[in-house]
């Protein structure tokens, strides 16, 4: 059976990574999600997907710039879908504490060292708090988010997001201990789909809207796969 995750909760929907957004996702009976993370000045982990303000919020800035305090206060529905009421970026633990998923892919985007293990290490951190630590996947297509992974938080899973094919991410998700991969689904072949299974991965394509690429890849048997429109792939899938 082929899982279902909403991209950014339900990014088709409502205005992405938002708490509105994630309540969607919820609402279709989809109980997996794939969010985007950020830390913010003060050392508080955000779900937002770009480092900077600009395209959700209309602010400029980067969002390391701002304590977390005043992050929460900022409306990001913008250029998303209507949305009548107003959208605050949410923490990290406003959503572990409000949205019972069954599992969380957690992505990080590129970082310097520095930053890459204060970001693992403030999701360590949260995660063992709400004891999700069974619930939760890191993700990233950072070899330093990767690494940091390894170093500070050993026992959290780790996943390989590949965009491209020109590194093998077999071989990359290998050499980083990674037991999911987060497949761009353009490189997902019913070969390199076997071969990552054998070898033991989850394999988690991104982003499919389509419902004939839906019923093409669950065919396939991909794991799981991401969706912005998680209900239209709950309806698609669903006498499967």
């Amino acid at each position: 059976m082929t899982l279902i995750y909403g991209h950014r909760g339900a990014k088709g929907e409502v205005p992405e990574n938002t708490l509105a957004s994630f309540q969607r996702c919820l609402e279709h009976g989809v109980r997996r999600c794939e969010l985007d993370l950020h830390l913010s000045r003060d050392g508080e982990l955000m779900v937002i997907h770009d480092p900077t303000l600009k395209r959700t919020t209309g602010r400029r800035g980067k969002v390391v710039e701002h304590d977390a305090v005043n992050l929460v206060t900022y409306d990001a529905r913008l250029g998303g879908p209507g949305a009548l009421q107003p959208c605050p970026i949410p923490r990290l633990e406003e959503l572990f504490e409000r949205c019972p998923f069954e599992h969380w892919q957690l992505e990080v985007k590129s970082a310097s060292r520095v930053r890459a293990a204060r970001t693992v290490t403030a999701i360590a951190a949260l995660v063992e708090r709400h004891g999700l630590a069974d619930k939760v996947c890191v993700t990233s297509s950072s070899r330093e988010v990767l690494r940091a992974l390894q170093r500070e938080a050993p026992h959290l899973q780790r996943g390989l997001v590949a965009e491209y094919a020109w590194l093998d991410p077999l071989k990359v998700a290998d050499h980083y201990g990674c037991g999911l991969l987060a497949l761009n689904w353009t490189l997902c072949t019913p070969e390199r789909l076997a071969k990552a299974q054998k070898q033991g991965l989850h394999v988690s394509v991104w982003t499919v809207n389509e419902p004939a690429l839906m019923r093409r890849l669950a065919d396939f048997g991909v794991d799981s796969l991401i969706t912005d429109f998680p209900g239209l792939a709950t309806a698609t899938l669903g006498n499967r």
